[in-house]
Parts: C-alpha cells; sequence; structure tokens
C-alpha cells in the first residue's frame, strides 16, 4: 500500500515527496528518445498477449462503463455534476477508433526502474494487451502535466494532446470511487480530482 500510494505522490513515512517526479524527470529524458529503449527493459517486456489490455477494451465497453461510474459519482455524491460532465465531454476523445498497439495498460512511475538516466525495468504487466499506445502516455503523465511535453517529444512524431486530456479525464472518472474504497485518497494534492479540475 505505501508504494502504491508513494506512486499517486501521496505523503508516507519516510518517503521523499520530491522522488517520484525525480523518478518521471529520469523516464522523460530516457525512454522513447528516438525510438531507443534500454536493452534491459525491451528483453523483459512479455510477448504480446493475443487479447485486449484495459485500454483495449472496445469504444462501446469503455463508453458503457465510463457512463456507468459517472452516473454512480453523482448520484453518491462523490463528485460535484459539472465537474463529472465536463470530464466526461473531454473523455469523449478518447473513444475513437485506434491502431491496436502493444500496450503497458497501468505504465506509471511506481512500476519503473531507474537508475541515473537509463530505464532498467517495468514491472505490472497485469493489464497489459493490445490497445491505444496514447492510454500509456496519458497514464504515465497522468498527474504530472509539468512533464507532458518532455515525454511525448521522446516519441517523434504528433501527438494529440486533446485524446492525452481525454484519456487523463476517463482514467480519472473511472479510478475515483475504485482508490475511495481501496483507501486510497483521489482527493490529494496533485491526484485524481485535481486531474479532473485541470480539465475544466
Amino acid at each position: 500500500m505505501a508504494q502504491a500510494a508513494r506512486a499517486r505522490g501521496r505523503r508516507t513515512p519516510g518517503h521523499d515527496a520530491g522522488a517520484p517526479r525525480r523518478a518521471v524527470d529520469r523516464v522523460a529524458g530516457g525512454v522513447g528518445r528516438g525510438g531507443r529503449r534500454h536493452p534491459e527493459t525491451a528483453r523483459s517486456a512479455p510477448a504480446a498477449p493475443a487479447g485486449p489490455g484495459r485500454a483495449g477494451r472496445s469504444i462501446v465497453a469503455l463508453a458503457a462503463e465510463l457512463d456507468d461510474e459517472c452516473e454512480l459519482l453523482v448520484a453518491n455524491g462523490v463528485l460535484p455534476a459539472d465537474l463529472v460532465t465536463r470530464n466526461r465531454q473531454v473523455a469523449e476523445a478518447a473513444l475513437r477508433p485506434w491502431t491496436a498497439a502493444f500496450t503497458h495498460g497501468d505504465l506509471q512511475i511506481a512500476h519503473v526502474f531507474v537508475d541515473g538516466d537509463e530505464v532498467t525495468g517495468i514491472i505490472d504487466w497485469s493489464e497489459a494487451g493490445q490497445g491505444d499506445a496514447l492510454y500509456d502516455l496519458a497514464t504515465f503523465t497522468l498527474g504530472h502535466e509539468e512533464h507532458l511535453d518532455d515525454v511525448i517529444a521522446g516519441y517523434g512524431s504528433d501527438i494529440d494532446l486533446d485524446v492525452i486530456h481525454a484519456w487523463w479525464s476517463l482514467r480519472s472518472l473511472l479510478a475515483v470511487r475504485w482508490l475511495i474504497e481501496h483507501g486510497f485518497d483521489p482527493f490529494a494534492p496533485g491526484c485524481e480530482v485535481d486531474v479532473l479540475r485541470s480539465r475544466t
């Protein structure tokens, strides 16, 4: 639980609050520059599964899950209706056809190991599968918008920022209740509710 809390930017006893940000800085500078990846990371990645990962659910399934969750967030008084409605509108941009790519499905700083400027490993492939590559970029930069330009610069191609923002809204809307139910605080500074507020 402490690792998950640190990953979401929450303070835990003995935790250096600057560590996650420095990890993002190092990874943003070391992943994807000119398409290069650390050789150990590339070898340790599992073969792409045949089925969809979490980000690879169909557009219809994602839209239905999102609509149900938005309804619950408002009905249970978890979030104000205007905040949910605005972010549901932003999330619509993610619900478009994409070219399937192998995705991690939960690529966040807590799952990336770095040594200096080199990525030495990526863990937790439980949600990996075919999906939208922009989902991984969005997940990795969620709550760290100040690093988005550095991360996407490494990909050397045009990235649709509206889609990244849409995935931020979609993922945050889907996560708020789950985080609360599992003892995490999505209202902590820099976490999911702040991400949702930044889209309004």
